[in-house]
């Protein structure tokens, strides 16, 4: 039988500050998403929206992304893995 007195009570778990900063697309990035300042995590989700909406998901690997010429602008490739553009767009996201 384990004592319950010896565990740590349940830490809750802070925010990151530097996912909720709101950061300023480029403007090839502002073509998709707006120019609008928006956290990380927002900006991910407004991607995400604009891929589903123009149908920009392989159709036989969901994980691949075929680019439309804004989100060329913005991968610089025709077809990126859905790992590989967090790291892409990154580069068109300043403080």
């Amino acid at each position: 039988m384990s004592n319950t007195s010896d565990q740590k009570p349940a830490t809750k778990r802070t925010p990151n500050a530097a996912f909720s900063a709101a950061l300023t697309p480029s403007p090839e990035l502002a073509a998709v998403i707006g120019a609008e300042p928006s956290p990380r995590t927002e900006v991910t989700k407004k991607i995400w929206d604009y891929i589903k909406a123009h149908n920009l998901q392989n159709p036989e690997n969901k994980r691949m992304i075929r680019a439309d010429d804004k989100l060329r602008a913005v991968f610089g490739q025709d077809e990126v893995s859905m790992f590989e553009m967090t790291r892409l767009v990154n580069k068109h996201l300043t403080k």
